[in-house]
This record gives C-alpha cells, sequence and structure tokens, in this order.
C-alpha cells in the first residue's frame, strides 16, 4: 500500500507540518492579543482613578444670566463625563425665579454637585447651596436669610413668604437636611430650640452651619475642598469659561438692561403713535424688541406664542390708534396682550407649575414689567418737555420754514373752514389724537393739556394737515 500511495503519504506529512505553523501563528497572535487587551484595561483603569471636576462660578446676583451660566455648565460637565461638579459661591441673592431654576437643574444631573461658599450665600444663594450634595464654607461665610423681599426692600407679602417655605423645605429633604431649619431661613415666626428664637431668621456661620448639618466642613480654597474635603490627589479641573456670545447674552439678560430695552420698546411705540411719521421711535422700539427678546428666545425662555403676542398686542394698539374711534376693545386686549408676553417672556414656562405655589412664580416679573411701565409713563411726563426744548433733539427736527410763499402746499383743502367750529375729541389727545366735527374725523393735535375722551373742543388753526384745538369751554 505504501508503495501504491506514495503522493498521499508525502502530502500527509506535509499538511501535519503546516498544521503545526498555523498553530505556532495562531498562538502567538493570542499572546499578543491578550496583552494588548490588558494593557488597555490597565490604561483605562488609571483614567477611572484620575477624577475629572467641573466648576464655575456664581459671584453676581442670582438672575438669568446666572442661571444661563449654572445651566450651561452643567450641561457641558454631564457631556464631559465629570466626576463632581463644584460651584463657587459668592452672591447675596437674587430673583426667585432664576434661583429655582438654577435649584432645579442641581437637583437633576446624576452628577455629585458641591457648593463651595467662599464669602456669601444669603437669600436665593442659600436656595441653591441646600440643592448641592455637599456643602463647604471658607472662615467668615454665612448662609440663610432667605426672607423675600420687594424691590425696595421691603418683605413681601406672606403668600410670596410661602412659596419659599415650601421650596426651601422640598430642597433640604431632597438632599436630606432638616427642613424646618430651611424654613427658619425664611420664616421668622418659626422657632427651633437651640438654633433660633421667634422673631429671627436663621444665618448660620461657617460653625454654625456644620454643627447643624448644613455645611460638611470647612475650606479655604477650592483645592482645599478637592484635597482634603472630597480625599482627591489625582485629579482634573475643567473650569467653565464664557465666550463672547454668553458675554453678550449674559449683559443683555440683566434685570437692568432688559428694562432699559422695554423703555425703548414701549417708550418707542409711543412716542411713534404720538408723532407718526418721525421714524426715530419706531426704530427704537424695533431694536429694543430684538435685543429684548433674542437673549430669552435662546435661553427657551420667550417662546413663540410669546413672540407672536407681544406682535399682535401691537398691531391691536395700532389699529385702535389709527382706525378703530375711540378707546375700547382693541386697545384694551392690545395692552393684556403686551403684559402677558413681557410677563411669561421672563420664566420658564415650558413644564409650569399652574398650582397656586407656582404661580407665585409669575408675580416677580409682573411686578416687574409693571414697574417699568410706571417710571416710563412718569418719566414720559417729566423728560419730554424737557426733550423736545433741548439743541440737540431739536436737531432731529425739521425747522426751516416751509410757508406758501417758499411754495411749500400740503395742506389739506378745507380744513381752515373748520377753525372756529366745535367737536368731539374720539382718540385721546396726548398731545395728537382724533375728533369728530359734524361726523367726519380728523387728526388734532391739543395746544394746551391732554385731553381725554368725549371732551368737547374748539378748532383754533390749522397745522398743516392737523388741526390745532383746545377745551370748548376754555
Amino acid at each position: 500500500m505504501k508503495t501504491m500511495f506514495p503522493f498521499f503519504t508525502h502530502s500527509e506529512v506535509k499538511l501535519q507540518k503546516l498544521c503545526k505553523k498555523i498553530q505556532f501563528v495562531f498562538l502567538n497572535l493570542l499572546t499578543i492579543t491578550f496583552s494588548l487587551c490588558h494593557f488597555n484595561a490597565f490604561t483605562q483603569s488609571d483614567s477611572i482613578d484620575q477624577a475629572l471636576i467641573y466648576t464655575f462660578e456664581i459671584k453676581e446676583m442670582i438672575a438669568p444670566a446666572a442661571a444661563r451660566t449654572a445651566k450651561k455648565a452643567i450641561a457641558e460637565a454631564e457631556k464631559q463625563n465629570a466626576d463632581f461638579i463644584i460651584m463657587e459661591l459668592n452672591t447675596y441673592g437674587g430673583l426667585v425665579d432664576a434661583a429655582d431654576s438654577i435649584r432645579t437643574s442641581l437637583l437633576q444631573t446624576t452628577i455629585p454637585t458641591v457648593s463651595y461658599i467662599n464669602n456669601n450665600a444669603a437669600s436665593a444663594g442659600a436656595l441653591i447651596s441646600i440643592a448641592c450634595d455637599s456643602i463647604y464654607m471658607s472662615t467668615g461665610a454665612n448662609i440663610g436669610a432667605s426672607t423675600v423681599v420687594t424691590g425696595q426692600g421691603e418683605e413681601a407679602p406672606d403668600k410670596y413668604q410661602s412659596y419659599m417655605r415650601a421650596t426651601m423645605r422640598s430642597t433640604a429633604e431632597a438632599q436630606g437636611r432638616d427642613p424646618k431649619i430651611a424654613e427658619a431661613m425664611v420664616d421668622q415666626r418659626l422657632e427651633i430650640e437651640g438654633v433660633v428664637k421667634e422673631g429671627e431668621v436663621i444665618t448660620f456661620t461657617t460653625s454654625e452651619a456644620i454643627a447643624n448639618g448644613y455645611c460638611e466642613g470647612q475650606a479655604e480654597s477650592l483645592q482645599e475642598v478637592i484635597q482634603q474635603q472630597l480625599q482627591l490627589q489625582d485629579y482634573t479641573i475643567v473650569h467653565h469659561k464664557k465666550d463672547f456670545a454668553d458675554k453678550v447674552i449674559s449683559f443683555l439678560l440683566n434685570p437692568v438692561v432688559s428694562s432699559v430695552l422695554m423703555f425703548m420698546m414701549i417708550g418707542g411705540i409711543w412716542f411713534e403713535i404720538q408723532t407718526p411719521g418721525v421714524g426715530f421711535p419706531l426704530a427704537a422700539a424695533i431694536i429694543g424688541a430684538v435685543l429684548y427678546f433674542m437673549p430669552l428666545y435662546l435661553e427657551g425662555l420667550a417662546e413663540n406664542w410669546e413672540i407672536a403676542l407681544f406682535v399682535v398686542g401691537i398691531l391691536l394698539l395700532a389699529a385702535e390708534v389709527f382706525v378703530i374711534p375711540g378707546f375700547g376693545v382693541a386697545g384694551i386686549l392690545g395692552g393684556i396682550a403686551i403684559l402677558i408676553s413681557l410677563t411669561f417672556s421672563l420664566i420658564d414656562n415650558t413644564n409650569f407649575d399652574w398650582s397656586p405655589e407656582g404661580l407665585n412664580l409669575i408675580t416677580f416679573p409682573l411686578i416687574r414689567v409693571f414697574s417699568t411701565l410706571i417710571v416710563l409713563f412718569i418719566l414720559t411726563l417729566v423728560l419730554t418737555p424737557i426733550l423736545f426744548k433741548h439743541s440737540n433733539f431739536r436737531k432731529l427736527v425739521l425747522e426751516t420754514a416751509t410757508d406758501k410763499e417758499r411754495g411749500y402746499t400740503v395742506e389739506e383743502k378745507g380744513l381752515r373752514d373748520l377753525i372756529g367750529l366745535e367737536g368731539v375729541v374720539i382718540n385721546e389727545l396726548r398731545p395728537i389724537g382724533r375728533i369728530e366735527i359734524a361726523g367726519e374725523y380728523y387728526y388734532a393735535r391739543s395746544i394746551s393739556e391732554w385731553l381725554e375722551s368725549g371732551q368737547k373742543v374748539k378748532v383754533i388753526q390749522v397745522d398743516v394737515n392737523n388741526l390745532v384745538v383746545r377745551k370748548a369751554d376754555a
């Protein structure tokens, strides 16, 4: 058999040698693969041991700009899979709705959060500190005094205090702290034995906060918080930095700046209605509206329907002045639409709480809008006569004579026939509006004072296409 099939016998030997070579190569590849996997796992374990710490600062008034910073920082920390978020805090407080927005973001993140108070965490600052998993304070720092106050520094009515008390309690409970102490930071009627007497609100020093479970330890720097309190030696710190767009948006979100923009919007519309065709007030109103709504829209505060409602309100007011005689339904609805738009654009109403406690959030923006409108009205009364007499403002007004002798003839025929006749005010003359004479409507300007609808007036002269009038009994 061997002599008959020599070919197959030789081939079998060669096959065995080939199998051994394949086996040798396979074992070597397996060894190399195992070594690489072991090395990769080793390097990965090293990177896991190195903690990533994301930090951001709030060292200004708690306002929409601060809420924007906190939200962006927390979102970026989650994106980078940070091991800790440290908020370095020094604030005397601010707006309740902005503080509530920061509080919600801190409570919802799954990353351990730390508040490092290196000076003050008063009022709204105390609320956002309590929302963190851990609190550390420097020597001489304070936390507490969260009573809600008005813009004049006076204590707000109890319904606002009630909302703040409930928010402080729920936040403390969520982080395992004594809710009574949190409530006593707002309510001076509470008495806690050994902590606070009736008639006082709680403000803790660092040692007092530690003794009462509202501070985990004392630290004099951010590094001390990380190394001594969090017991981390191998770590990387990433500081949240604002880019140019962030700085511009934060500037526009400042309550003072947004109030000025409200002045520009409402004041520009008002002056354009009083002196139609000038153009400058309307341009100021458009610029103010864009700068007011743009940052709020980018931050998700101003919704599409709020901006649309503002535009509808302006159109209704324009229709009331130029189309529909008298101040009626269109004017009232327009005013309400603008008020609702400006108020709701200042709060986050995506998942708005319509309970009595949640509705209290509307109160502060509403007061802010009303205060702005009242100040605008007062400034209009005081400054309008001064502006029109000022030399710089008069440069915007055409003062060159345009009499008939120079060839100007834009006066509507028949208006001079109305001199001496009496009419009734249809749209208030402040100082320009509309009057009715013998069933016809005319634009008119009061020569001395603002005149309400329904008052009788007498035409005394014609100014281009406007009648100049005074009270009929004057």
